[in-house]
């Protein structure tokens, strides 16, 4: 299983994509004045854990829940950014119930008066560090920052991030906008922790831009242009890249560490999900809440989601469980400081743009 680095690390942070409406929102376009009687609930969330075929977590969640309860759950995914700034606008007429969202996005939420206080059922079973001291919000699916390559035409995964600056990279590399991709944000994370810093780590991504493609607001559409060829090597993060496997074999994860020896490493990058304020149907989205948490849904997370539960006492023993901890076998795993990274956003993607000329 993944080793914790006794390394302390202060670092960036993420937002992400495009923005997809999976279902009509006029059933509760009236916000904290809807009927908060009716039988739906809308979820706001970064993308991930809803298959491109109907398979994924949200998926069985969503279909689970809504046979049990007679709620209709009503869907928009987009980038953990834009959800937090989709909902910063509508705080006059609130339509999310639930948002769910990559960090330092949660905490950003939080801090724009987005969540309200809820602890759901389920909840005494996160991890202190996957759940808001406050109860304003909880993680439903664990997750760690990745990178992937196509292992059909590179046979073996890159050593380390030195090896992306050789010339057989040469627009072969595209990794998510920093600022508006969470797990975009995530790389210049990773640089920041694996180089030492800020200023090196920038420098190291000049560098690579020789090689990069160019932006993509959305890490989910990588995956399929590094499974045809198109791309050698993207970003992503382990449950949304492993989840894809199973339709893009030529898929395969790998964790850079650097030539001077630092070793590959990740670090968790979870789904949390919180009730938003003034929610149009706040009860409905503490049920959802309460469902996403249960004993039968968090042992859906790897078996269906390839992801990692949420709750500490579910020991997945499913074949996607057990893949899923030999990937991350002996792997570093460093903790962010998410209120840090939020705090100076900003600053970081600002950094970014000038480092790479963005």
């Amino acid at each position: 299983m993944p080793r914790n680095s006794a390394q302390a690390f202060k670092p960036i942070a993420a937002v992400t994509g495009s923005l997809v409406l999976a279902a009509t929102l006029s059933a509760c376009s009236g916000g904290a004045s809807a009927d908060s009687d009716a039988k739906t609930v809308t979820v706001y969330s970064a993308d991930g854990l809803k298959g491109e075929k109907g398979d994924g977590w949200y998926d069985q969640v969503f279909k689970d829940f809504e046979a049990t309860t007679g709620i209709k759950v009503k869907y928009v995914e987009g980038g953990s950014g834009e959800m937090v700034q989709r909902a910063t606008r509508e705080k006059s007429n609130t339509q999310a119930d639930l948002l769910i969202t990559l960090p330092p996005f949660i905490q950003q939420a939080d801090g724009k008066g987005l969540l309200q206080k809820y602890v759901p059922a389920g909840a005494d079973k996160v991890g202190g560090g996957d759940k808001s001291p406050d109860g304003k919000w909880t993680s439903v699916v664990d997750n760690y920052f990745g990178f992937i390559y196509n292992k059909k035409d590179l046979k073996q995964a890159p050593k380390n991030w030195e090896d992306l600056l050789g010339a057989p990279y040469k627009n072969k590399i595209q990794y998510s906008t920093p600022g508006v991709a969470g797990d975009g944000t995530a790389v210049v994370i990773k640089a920041m922790h694996d180089f030492g810093g800020k200023e090196a780590a920038m420098e190291y991504l000049r560098k690579l831009q020789a090689n990069n493609v160019g932006p993509s607001a959305s890490t989910g559409k990588l995956a399929p242009k590094v499974d045809k060829g198109e791309l050698l090597v993207a970003n992503g993060d382990v449950q949304m890249n492993y989840a894809q496997s199973k339709t893009m074999p030529n898929l395969g994860i790998w964790f850079p560490g650097t030539a001077s020896g630092t070793r590959p490493s990740s670090f968790g990058l979870p789904y949390a999900a919180g009730l938003v304020s003034n929610a149009p149907h706040s009860e409905n989205g503490k049920k959802l809440l309460d469902y996403m948490l249960s004993e039968q849904a968090q042992k859906q997370v790897s078996e269906i989601g390839g992801g990692f539960s949420a709750r500490g006492d579910i020991k997945a023993t499913d074949a996607n469980a057990v893949a899923l901890g030999k990937l991350m076998q002996g792997i570093d795993v460093f903790q962010p400081d998410w209120m840090d990274i939020a705090k100076n956003l900003p600053t970081y993607v600002d950094a970014w743009k000038t480092a790479t000329g963005s």
